[in-house]
């Protein structure tokens, strides 16, 4: 009896996220830390306590530049955060890291050529090493319906249907 793989001739084609990963490093900058009383931001003691912080280890890095404490941080905090990283050459965005991450697959996602997908059996592939966020496979199944003909998420051997072209009448 001939063993055939059904998946092979099935004609899917997979999408895994997780290869359109950003590869950059990621890191973080919780002000949180340089609080006093854990609310309040003393100007001259976070100056003086940037002026003294180890930025290399930023350096080349996206940082998430945030505050974990529900706290008022005045804007100037932020700009002068925003400036020692600019020092090592570290891109700084004003947000949690869940928001960073969304924003960097925001970016990459803007890029793919989608119409390679034209027609086409889609599996955006389910199980990765590194977390993929919710927020790209929503945009994934977005652009792929404008495209392909079916959407299907999991793997090839075992998919779960999302979305599928309606036969024209």
């Amino acid at each position: 009896m001939e063993i055939v793989n059904k998946v092979a001739q099935s004609g899917l084609i997979t999408l895994d996220l997780e290869q359109w990963r950003p590869a950059v490093t990621r890191q973080q900058f919780d002000i949180q830390l340089f609080l006093w009383n854990g609310f309040v931001l003393r100007e001259k003691e976070f100056r003086e306590a940037l002026k003294a912080a180890d930025w290399e280890v930023y350096r080349g890095s996206v940082v998430a530049v945030f505050c974990s404490e529900d706290a008022i941080i005045p804007t100037w905090a932020w700009m002068l955060v925003a400036t020692y990283l600019e020092g090592v050459e570290a891109r700084a965005i004003l947000a949690t890291p869940d928001e960073v991450e969304r924003l960097l697959y925001s970016e990459v996602l803007a890029n793919i050529d989608w119409e390679t997908f034209r027609g086409a059996r889609v599996v955006v592939k389910g199980c990765s090493d590194k977390a993929v966020p919710p927020f790209a496979y929503a945009v994934a199944a977005q652009k792929l319906k404008a495209v392909a003909q079916s959407i299907l998420f999991g793997e090839p051997c075992s998919t779960v249907p999302v979305w599928k072209r309606p036969k024209s009448v």
